[in-house]
């Protein structure tokens, strides 16, 4: 809701961030095409990652094409295919914004299936550029809310703060995220499907991090 999303514009967290990650989710599309008209920088992940990330730019976008850009396709049309090794130069991502089913009151995020954002986590956290101050953010609408605490996984990325169209409210997160891919907890042919794992495989052998 456009509700939740004003939340998180009038806060110092985005207003302070140039490069921020933002999942492909629909409920995120108007999030998307504010973030170009801020001109600030946004690494999106294509559907399932089977095409990996995509950097869009404010200046890639012809001015009248907020919206189209915002969406999977136009970020396709406009955005550029961008690597691991490319994003590690970015040096930080200032903030992870993500849509989610349902979000628990401590900041358990379900509903998604495969996990792919605690994938995405994983692979950033393994190249240095998020950490355990990154703020992540879950949008969902206040129904979404799930009332008690929910005991999260080993590779839970636990969300620091929810927003809806009612509230922002901080999750009070204490439990640490990981400080990368558990390889051997990935789901069965999860690497063969998604082309920045295997980059990230190779680039932990040629140990270029």
């Amino acid at each position: 809701s456009s509700f939740a999303h004003k939340q998180i514009y009038n806060n110092e967290i985005y207003k302070n961030s140039q490069i921020l990650f933002v999942t492909p989710d629909n409920c995120l599309t108007s999030f998307r095409e504010q973030v170009i008209r801020d001109k600030k920088d946004m690494i999106v992940s294509t559907y399932g990652i089977y095409r990996g990330f995509i950097l869009l730019k404010n200046e890639m976008v012809d001015k009248g094409n907020e919206i189209f850009a915002s969406t999977l396709d136009g970020l396709e049309l406009f955005g550029k295919k961008i690597t691991l090794k490319e994003i590690k130069k970015m040096k930080k991502i200032d903030a992870m914004i993500t849509g989610a089913s349902a979000v628990s009151k401590n900041g358990v995020r379900f509903g998604k299936g495969h996990g792919f954002f605690d994938l995405e986590w994983g692979m950033f956290a393994d190249i240095k550029i998020v950490n355990e101050k990154t703020p992540i953010i879950a949008v969902v609408h206040d129904l979404q809310i799930v009332n008690f605490e929910l005991e999260p996984s080993e590779t839970d990325i636990i969300v620091d703060y929810i927003s809806t169209n009612q509230h922002f409210l901080p999750t009070n997160r204490k439990k640490k995220r990981p400080s990368g891919i558990y390889w051997n907890m990935l789901e069965k042919g999860m690497l063969e499907a998604t082309p920045p794992l295997q980059e990230l495989k190779i680039l932990r052998k040629n140990s270029n991090l």
